[in-house]
């Protein structure tokens, strides 16, 4: 009898502290941990949640920038910290191709982590100099055949939405281009705009407004629906890359045996979030599309991201560009 009781009593202490730790958590500001440096497409997407989640989750939300190895650091000093819901990572679709992209990898996306959800897709377009001949998507492909060792497309180095992009582009229309990797978006951008290169594909957070503005060239937008902050761009598909569809994808996780009250609470602040009105209407300015519900929770992020490696592996290994 008394056995029984000592489990009773030792299943309810253990209850009554899954409950405190529910009801105390966040205890402290919990931080977003950025692949990717200060200013780039994602840190802008991450900044503008940690102010939407801050209204719900009951405490601060920080962001932390920690650039280097095409966003990997980062993954690792997540997947590696204290498993307590205080350290959170926002990765876009590079969690999927790493993989496949780096011949080390210091940890699994598939098994090193919680899942929290998805959080916004951002289309891309493909861009070029303003004063590059092709005017026209139907032009472009020609004009691509004939002078492909002449055009260089630009990129913001291995692992870069930039740089899927470019591969799946090619891959598609099956011509090989000089490839030219920077050190981030904004170099490349800078020099596509001076003509030192010709191509470039970039996310709808970098190149809105200057589209916008005629100081580049736009042939197309990466995913299948057009998008609203560019409504006379027409898709890739539209334009004949049928079934062409690259968005750049978002998602939160936590280090693997984060508490499941921990990472309900996040989850709970992330759908609010993504509900709320300001950041709904930062995303639209910026040309994001926030995910439908389905998308927004564990189960979501988890089967998405297996379909993504699944995707781009192949891509990426018929490339044969790997990194050590």
């Amino acid at each position: 009898m008394q056995s029984i009781l000592r489990i009773l009593a030792a299943a309810a202490l253990a209850f009554a502290a899954a409950q405190s730790g529910a009801q105390s958590y966040p205890a402290k500001p919990v931080t977003l941990i950025v692949p990717f440096a200060a200013g780039g497409p994602t840190d802008i997407v991450t900044r503008q949640l940690a102010q939407a989640m801050a209204k719900s989750i009951g405490g601060t939300v920080l962001v932390e920038n920690k650039p280097g190895a095409g966003g990997t650091l980062a993954v690792e000093f997540v997947a590696k910290a204290p498993a307590d819901g205080y350290n959170v990572l926002i990765h876009h679709i590079g969690m999927s191709t790493a993989p496949a992209l780096y011949r080390t990898l210091r940890f699994n996306p598939m098994t090193d982590f919680e899942y929290i959800g998805q959080v916004v897709d951002v289309p891309m377009t493909l861009v070029a100099n303003k004063d590059f001949p092709p005017n026209s998507f139907a032009e472009l492909i020609p004009y691509l055949k004939a002078n492909k060792d002449k055009v260089n497309y630009a990129n913001a180095g291995l692992g870069a939405a930039s740089h899927l992009c470019g591969l799946l582009f090619m891959s598609t229309v099956e011509i090989d281009l000089q490839t030219i990797p920077y050190k981030g978006t904004a170099p490349a951008m800078t020099d596509l705009q001076g003509g030192q290169v010709q191509l470039l594909c970039d996310q709808t957070t970098q190149t809105t407004s200057l589209i916008n503005t005629g100081r580049i060239k736009a042939y197309g937008v990466t995913t299948r629906e057009k998008v609203s902050s560019l409504p006379n761009l027409a898709t890739l598909d539209s334009q004949g890359l049928k079934g062409f569809d690259l968005a750049v994808w978002h998602g939160m996780y936590a280090p693997k045996g984060t508490p499941k009250a921990a990472t309900d609470k996040l989850n709970a602040a992330l759908q609010a979030a993504l509900k709320d009105p300001a950041f709904r209407d930062a995303m639209d300015k910026l040309g994001a599309i926030v995910v439908p519900p389905a998308k927004q929770t564990p189960e979501g992020l988890r089967t998405f991201l297996k379909a993504e490696i699944d995707k781009w592996t192949p891509i990426i290994k018929k490339a044969g560009q790997y990194a050590d």
